[in-house]
């Protein structure tokens, strides 16, 4: 790629500004962003009233949970890539419309098996709205000081969701019955079904080709095993079905990306890969993800069974972190027209790594405070790079592979949700149980058992020993998980720093949060680096074909 003038100049005056429709309609996408996100959480509190409505069997319980985000996950890069071909606006209300059906349709569930085959069309539609909302956004806002802000007005409502869905399923459940958590969906359906048509632009890729199907076929024969495998052996340890599972999905990924190498359109375009900004802001949202799942999984389980935390007052302390990462998102992008995306990427990331060196400061005798400060820190750390990878990551990819674009970045994101609870969920859970070991010679065979599993299963043996006993165990427990949470901060402190590094060496020719660069990097005598958002910026609005 070759820089004929210089950047800023050049995207100002080819990149027209949007208008009062443009922001309408960004009011209209982020009804079903928060929507789809907030089905990821609304059931944690809701599992026990419809456990008593439906009697499900155990493993009917964890299908109502999990086959949401396992669809989502398995679908994203067919929806993605479909929505290019057919037109987002129309997957995305197609999705819409489907996601409020099933919505109805598992709120009137009468059997267990009507819940999980509504839940999997709930993800189905959910993986339908996730990329196209994405990629609309972007292709609404070629302007990217406009692209930034709306940007960040979309991951706070992703975050909105994913953080008040417990809230909101536990005030419903306070006066209707379990059926509610999912018709709170229908209302905003409804406006978007309304508004959408009128408010949203028809954008396709111009010339992409027909839909191999054959691709789809392995793409979800690639992912759905490996998600499945993932989400087994993260939650119950080894065993030899999941694992087979992983090895599948993993060699039919193989045999996947072989073909789309074959292929003159093929559903997932390898050659977005090669860019680094758009690789580098995948490998940053992957880890981050990693390392938020981990971490999170053991602050939860640390609040409620060290310092005795009821779930609602764990889940209430966790709502600030989550809200200082919200405003964090829409103060970034005016803060990156000052700092360098690049540097403030990184202060973030050594500050929410700073964050995570606090956790060795949390002791098994004293209250949640110490934890909390860390989250607060963390969290406000993190915002820098919500906000900014997910605008770099999507103005690198071509106009007209913007929906397929999106599906890669949230399924990367989905991977590294998974990857969280199977990587540092299992390092805090072996620090654990080398911990407690010693404690556990005395106790009968079965207490002992169900104490080295985790902790919470410690802490309720715990109450059925004898006074001296129960106290002994309850401190040996305690101590041992507070030592797994110390390692695991310490760990996440150098994954961030790092990241840090990572994105100075990415970004560093990103000038501000328009995506203007300084047309040569740094250290390099070329262009080659340069990311694709400065050139998407200048050609969205000829590339897109607009009905």
């Amino acid at each position: 790629m070759s820089v004929t003038a210089p950047l800023h100049e050049s995207t100002a005056t080819t990149t027209p500004r949007a208008g009062r429709r443009e922001w309408a309609a960004l009011a209209v996408l982020g009804l079903p962003t928060f929507l789809v996100s907030m089905d990821f959480s609304v059931l944690y509190l809701a599992v026990p009233h419809l456990t008593a409505g439906l009697a499900p069997s155990g493993v009917q319980q964890l299908w109502i949970v999990d086959i949401y985000g396992f669809l989502i996950a398995g679908f994203l890069v067919t929806m993605g890539t479909l929505g290019d071909r057919i037109g987002r606006k129309r997957l995305l209300l197609a999705g819409g419309a489907l996601f409020g059906i099933a919505s109805v349709a598992a709120a009137f569930s009468t059997s267990p098996e009507m819940l999980i085959a509504s839940r999997a069309l709930l993800g189905v539609a959910g993986a339908a709205v996730m990329p196209s909302v994405l990629a609309l956004v972007t292709g609404m806002f070629t302007d990217q000081r406009q692209r930034s802000r709306a940007l960040a007005v979309y991951l706070t409502c992703f975050m909105g969701g994913m953080t008040l869905g417990p809230l909101v399923g536990g005030v419903l459940l306070e006066f209707f019955w379990w059926g509610s958590v999912f018709l709170v969906a229908v209302p905003g359906i409804v406006l978007l079904l309304a508004f959408g048509p009128f408010l949203l632009p028809d954008q396709r890729a111009p010339r992409s080709g027909r839909l191999d199907p054959l691709s789809v076929v392995l793409s979800l024969a690639a992912i759905l095993p490996f998600v499945y495998g993932l989400k087994e052996l993260a939650t119950h340890g080894w065993a030899r079905p999941p694992a087979v599972a992983l090895v599948v999905g993993i060699a039919v990924a193989v045999v996947f990306v072989r073909r789309q190498r074959r292929l003159p359109h093929p559903l997932l375009d390898l050659s977005m890969f090669g860019d680094r900004t758009f690789s580098s802001a995948l490998g940053l949202f992957f880890v981050t993800a990693m390392v938020g799942t981990g971490t999170l999984l053991l602050v939860t389980l640390y609040l409620q069974n060290v310092t005795g935390l009821t779930p609602l007052k764990a889940g209430l302390l966790l709502l600030v972190p989550n809200v200082l990462m919200i405003i964090g998102n829409l103060v970034t992008p005016s803060l990156a027209n000052r700092v360098r995306p690049a540097y403030l990427i990184a202060g973030g990331l050594l500050v929410a790594g700073a964050g995570y060196t606090l956790f060795a400061l949390a002791d098994s005798t004293s209250g949640p405070e110490t934890v909390f400060i860390a989250m607060c820190v963390v969290m406000l750390g993190t915002a820098p790079l919500a906000a900014l990878c997910n605008h770099l990551a999507m103005g690198a990819v071509p106009p007209d592979k913007a929906g397929s674009g999106a599906s890669i970045v949230q399924t990367t994101t989905e991977f590294g949700l998974g990857l969280g609870i199977a990587t540092l969920g299992t390092l805090g859970t072996a620090v654990y149980r080398g911990g407690v070991e010693g404690a556990l010679g005395t106790l009968p065979p079965h207490v002992a058992a169900a104490a080295r599993e985790s902790v919470d299963r410690a802490v309720g043996a715990a109450g059925r020993l004898p006074a001296g006993q129960s106290e002994d165990l309850l401190a040996a427990a305690r101590d041992a998980f507070t030592s797994g949470v110390h390692v695991v901060g310490l760990v996440s402190a150098v994954f961030y720093a790092v990241l840090a590094v990572l994105a100075v060496w990415a970004f560093r020719h990103v000038r501000d949060a328009s995506g203007g660069g300084d047309g040569i990097p740094e250290d390099e005598d070329t262009t080659a680096d340069l990311p694709e958002i400065v050139r998407a910026s200048g050609a969205e609005a000829a590339g897109m074909e607009r009905c």
